[in-house]
């Protein structure tokens, strides 16, 4: 079976926030085109609002999917990025987090979804959503006090890689998205794959 892992972006988004996810998911069971399943373990897909989407540092990314029009995703991943601009206007997450189009379909998303990990900041928007009501999460350690404006009903574990919580996993800034990822991969996969995926990108930190 072909898992669909929906990425959602959005301008300023994170590169490898959405990136690294990208990579691990893209790559497991397919390592130097050798496919060892009979069909690949996943299928990612990019999913935006509205395109082209403009990424931290300009870097311009076409979406496969618009939000009222993609497969159904099994994965939903919810990267980070962005800040408060000196004239105190948020962007990239910290926008999206009050965006009610986003917000409504992450919410929609996650009712028939495996599993919803978020990346970074992307912890903002879940917990706009009310998704991480009453669970742990973490996020990226200068984003905080941030968070708990954004999840006051979460409980905060910043030093943690990763937080899961069954259905909803959480990760800590940037790169650690890639290791939630490989976890993830472990967890749906088997631990095996997701050692073999993480050799394959010699991502030497996983384990």
């Amino acid at each position: 079976m072909t898992r669909t892992v929906a990425i959602l972006l959005f301008n300023e988004v994170e590169v490898l926030d959405f990136a690294g996810p990208f990579e691990v998911f893209g790559v497991t069971g397919r390592q130097a085109g050798q496919t060892r399943f009979s069909e690949p373990p996943f299928r990612v897909i990019t999913v935006a609002e509205r395109g082209p989407v403009y990424a931290r540092n300009g870097l311009c990314i076409t979406p496969t999917y618009l939000l009222d029009d993609h497969p159904q995703a099994d994965v939903l991943v919810v990267p980070g990025g962005g800040g408060i601009q000196s004239d105190g206007t948020p962007y990239g997450s910290r926008r999206e987090m009050n965006n009610p189009a986003v917000l409504a379909w992450v919410k929609r998303q996650a009712e028939r979804t495996e599993i919803v990990l978020s990346v970074c900041t992307g912890s903002f928007i879940l917990g706009k959503a009310g998704l991480l009501d009453g669970l742990a999460a973490t996020t990226h350690y200068m984003a905080v006090d941030g968070m708990r404006r954004a999840a006051p009903q979460t409980e905060l574990r910043p030093a943690e890689r990763w937080v899961d919580n069954g259905k909803v996993i959480t990760s800590a800034g940037i790169s650690a998205g890639i290791d939630a990822s490989l976890y993830v991969v472990g967890k749906l996969q088997g631990m095996e794959e997701a050692t073999e995926t993480a050799r394959y990108m010699q991502y030497d930190y996983w384990q």
